[in-house]
């Protein structure tokens, strides 16, 4: 098989990662494996395996014939059968498979408000899907919206998938005291409410006033972002919760830390909480999106009510106090993510898919 991922950009997140999980994985599985970057390059470009045949487009705009003849000629020169688009890139691949009918395009939905899919409306995409060969959907609810409104038949579900990191960099050192910190892994969106988090340190600091919070993710230097930073400075809490933006060396900090957090309102299947389990961290987690398949139980973690201030502090306090129960989830939730959320058994099941959709189509 000869297949390219495509991203629109290789800044840190969850679909951006997987597009480069997807192509690393791949390069030693089948005869050709790439990925093209459609509008930005970023942090994890330094990720990419160097037997990934990598391209940057530079599109500049939705419809850039530079950029989709530049597209054409990689899957061309290198004789690509499959393009698996993930997220908003799916619309070039489009373009492409226009002018070159054979091409097979599967979409990888990574959308993570799965709380208000009812809401969700794209007619680009919908009638785009009338040319995917397939759609990968990442939770239940995806792969439901799908069924009910796209139009494409071949429909399945896979979950996010970790790599153990091949690629070591500088690591810096988090603030703080070794062995009572905190840790967040999430950009800066309001759908990740971050606001939770920030609460809870003020209580966590009235009792535990050493315990300190980190907060790894991409500022997008808006509203949002200046709002938390505002509360954390009304909290007067400067010196207790620290911002690093996006960083590449994510597993480095984890082990820095000794509790991982995830306040969102709203996930799909978060790459985090699988990042958390491969650095034997307790995880305390809102129960939303398919965080429950990755904590299907209080042996794994502790799951909370979404946006529940007294739940998220008293599970906090309890991991605090007692080190014997962090070191249990955080061991059990590795063995759970690494037999669960493995690589090997995803891709095999993933390629046994492409196949069988190759031998429908002929």
């Amino acid at each position: 098989m000869r297949i390219v991922q495509i991203i629109d950009s290789l800044e840190v997140g969850g679909a951006e990662r997987m597009a480069v999980n997807y192509a690393n994985s791949l390069a030693n599985k089948i005869e050709f494996s790439g990925l093209i970057s459609t509008r930005n390059e970023g942090l994890l470009l330094e990720h990419v395996d160097p037997k990934v045949k990598y391209l940057f487009l530079k599109k500049k705009s939705a419809i850039d014939l530079r950029a989709i003849f530049r597209l054409r000629n990689y899957v061309k020169r290198n004789k690509v059968g499959f393009i698996h688009a993930h997220s908003s890139s799916f619309f070039i691949a489009v373009l492409v498979k226009i002018t070159m009918p054979w091409i097979k395009i599967i979409w990888h939905d990574h959308y993570g408000i799965s709380q208000n899919l009812s809401l969700r409306k794209n007619l680009t995409l919908k009638f785009s899907s009338f040319l995917f060969l397939g759609i990968i959907s990442v939770n239940d609810s995806l792969q439901k919206w799908a069924q009910n409104y796209l139009n494409c038949k071949n429909l399945i579900y896979f979950p996010n998938f970790i790599i153990k990191p091949t690629v070591f960099f500088d690591s810096f050192q988090l603030k703080g005291i070794d062995g009572k910190r905190i840790i967040c892994v999430a950009n800066l969106r309001p759908q990740k409410n971050h606001e939770l988090l920030i609460k809870g340190a003020k209580e966590i600091h009235e009792k535990f006033p050493e315990w300190t919070f980190h907060l790894v993710g991409k500022d997008f230097n808006d509203s949002y972002s200046a709002n938390l930073l505002e509360l954390v400075k009304e909290k007067g809490l400067s010196e207790n919760v620290f911002f690093y933006g996006a960083v590449n060396n994510v597993q480095q900090l984890l082990k820095q830390s000794e509790i991982a957090v995830l306040t969102s309102l709203s996930e799909g299947l978060p790459l985090a909480v699988l990042e958390y389990g491969l650095a034997n961290l307790p995880v305390v987690a809102t129960n939303v999106g398919e965080i429950s398949k990755v904590i299907p139980s209080s042996k794994e973690g502790v799951i909370i009510d979404s946006d529940n201030l007294s739940q998220f502090v008293d599970s906090i306090q309890i991991l605090i106090e007692n080190q014997h129960i962090r070191r249990s989830l955080g061991n059990q939730l590795n063995f759970y993510v690494n037999e669960n959320f493995g690589e090997e058994s995803i891709l095999k099941e993933y390629l046994i898919w492409l196949k069988s959709l190759t031998a429908i189509r002929k």
